[in-house]
């Protein structure tokens, strides 16, 4: 046994489960935590963000590009409430991320003294946005914590986790043996489930495979079943680059709409369904079978004709071995598939504008960079004509679609992914929400390249308010900064681009740059709209 401190336990802790990276802002209540970290900043570097959102869209970032534990530090009250919408996120898209949250002293918790950044029932806060929390209240408890929390973010449901210590308990100390890492439950496979699986869908003529975030470490295996059944597979944002895009039968929203009203087997790993059960339409013709991790989310909605819970690589593993003598033949659709892809090529020249931009940075990105979407229009075309090749290559905000996520959270992935070239996009409504980072990203010569559409407004609620409301426009347009001089002030590099062709260039200068953060400022105008490729009639039930 050894005599630590609560804080030297959770440091010591997180460096056993393999964490190598802390996103934090420091304050009081947090201080014998950050004395912890200087003591194994040899094992473990601190990444400090101007803003706390910044430091928790970081570690998110970081998580989904990398699948792997990422915590965040930060004060209580508004501390935690300023981290609330990236944790919000983190739990919509099932990401591993720690949250580290300070409180006041032990004594006082739950007291309404009036203590530095007290909040009632902070424990109730933390509980609704993430899965598994826990408070540490003595220094004996917080390597165990640590090991729970560790555990939970990949047990059932995937998602967050948080951890409170109170001020005065970070410095305590106590002799105390370090918690191994505990031990992921295995997913049991129901046989019987299976088998009724691969007999559907082994019988199914037309069979579709959708995709969403719980796919993204299946791609070997969706690949082999969409082969098998020669199934388009069809991801919107979540799931994209599961199936390499270059393919075929790899489809977006709008081709998926398509074949939906055709597909009478769909083999969901992953996803809410939600577009297809809200909007599309689902009947008793459509034998779905959902593979999900959480047991309560298969018939939330409608239930399935074949619900397997658990892991989707095993499941998907184990469906394979036993579809081979249940698969009926099928020709092939190959030529088919290639002809619908080129017809919805020529219809999605209707948003040529965004189209072209977005070409010019998939020719650039290589195939195993990495892009990050933001809530604008370039965001909503590039989720349908652009491809993606490889799994955790497009990182897009799922159903929360918050505005203002991108810039700070592409940081955490350019951090834990330095390998690999990151671009994010963003309107200039959106950039502003954390551009402050890019004081975080000189600082830790961070080298994200970031691409800031100007058209100075919130540009798809202007088109909104003049397209169904009669041209009331209000509280749409934007007052902004020359984004070049503004990247510049900081020390980044920075210029301007007004044509794809001049994107591509530099685009190009910055990617082989790599020696820190690019902002590229490219002002456009409106743009043509997205909607009619995203929001699609019922076509089923």
């Amino acid at each position: 046994m050894e005599t630590m401190t609560a804080a030297e336990a959770t440091v010591a802790s997180l460096i056993a489960h393999g964490v190598d990276t802390m996103y934090a802002l420091p304050g009081i209540h947090n201080d014998q935590l950050f004395n912890a970290l200087f003591g194994a900043s040899d094992r473990i570097r601190t990444v400090h963000s101007r803003h706390e959102q910044g430091a928790a869209y970081m570690a998110l970032g970081a998580a989904l590009a990398t699948n792997r534990p990422q915590p965040y530090a930060v004060v209580p009250g508004p501390g935690l409430l300023n981290t609330s919408a990236a944790l919000l996120t983190a739990y919509s898209m099932n990401a591993p991320v720690l949250a580290l949250i300070g409180q006041i002293p032990e004594e006082a918790i739950g007291k309404g003294i009036g203590h530095l950044h007290e909040i009632r029932d902070q424990a109730g806060i933390i509980s609704r946005l993430v899965d598994f929390s826990a408070r540490i209240r003595t220094p004996e408890v917080a390597s165990r914590h640590v090991a729970e929390a560790m555990r939970a973010l990949y047990s059932g449901r995937p998602g967050p986790a948080a951890l409170e210590c109170a001020i005065d308990m970070w410095g305590r100390k106590a002799p105390m043996t370090l918690q191994a890492p505990l031990p992921i439950p295995a997913t049991l496979i129901d046989e019987d489930a299976i088998l009724a699986a691969a007999k559907k869908l082994g019988a199914a003529k037309q069979p579709m495979i959708l995709c969403g975030g719980g796919a993204q470490d299946c791609s070997a295996e969706v690949t082999e079943l969409s082969a098998m059944l020669q199934a388009p597979v069809l991801a919107y944002r979540r799931g994209r680059g599961v199936l390499d895009g270059r393919s075929p039968f790899a489809v977006t929203l709008p081709l998926g709409h398509e074949l939906w009203r055709e597909t009478d087997a769909a083999l969901c790993v992953g996803t809410h369904m939600s577009i297809q059960h809200l909007q599309w339409g689902v009947d008793d013709d459509l034998a779905v079978i959902r593979v999900d991790a959480d047991a309560s989310e298969p018939a939330r909605l409608r239930a399935p004709a074949v619900s397997l819970v658990g892991d989707a690589k095993p499941i998907l593993r184990r469906l394979i071995d036993v579809l081979g003598k249940h698969n009926r033949k099928r020709a092939p659709r190959k030529d088919d598939m290639e002809t619908r892809q080129a017809r919805w090529s020529r219809t999605f020249e209707k948003i040529a504008p965004q189209r072209r931009f977005l070409e010019a940075i998939r020719d650039e990105l290589p195939e195993d960079g990495i892009f990050v979407d933001e809530v604008t229009q370039m965001g909503f075309a590039a989720r349908m004509v652009m491809p993606f090749y490889k799994p955790r290559t497009f990182l897009s905000p799922g159903y929360q679609d918050n505005l203002g996520w991108g810039f700070a959270t592409a940081l955490g992935a350019a951090d834990a992914r330095r390998d690999v070239p990151v671009v994010a996009i963003s309107g200039d409504g959106g950039f502003l929400f954390t551009a402050n980072e890019m004081a975080t990203a000189v600082r830790h010569r961070i080298p994200l390249t970031v691409i800031v559409f100007a058209d100075s407004a919130f540009g798809n609620v202007r088109r909104i308010q003049q397209e169904d409301y009669g041209n009331r426009v209000i509280a749409s347009d934007l007052a902004n900064p020359d984004f070049v001089k503004f990247a510049d002030s900081f020390g980044a590099a920075a210029e301007r681009a007004r044509t794809p062709e001049e994107l591509r260039a530099a685009l190009r200068r910055s990617i082989a740059r790599r020696d820190g953060p690019t902002m590229i400022e490219v002002p456009v105008g409106p743009m043509p709209s997205p909607w009619e490729f995203i929001f699609m009639p019922k076509v089923r039930g």
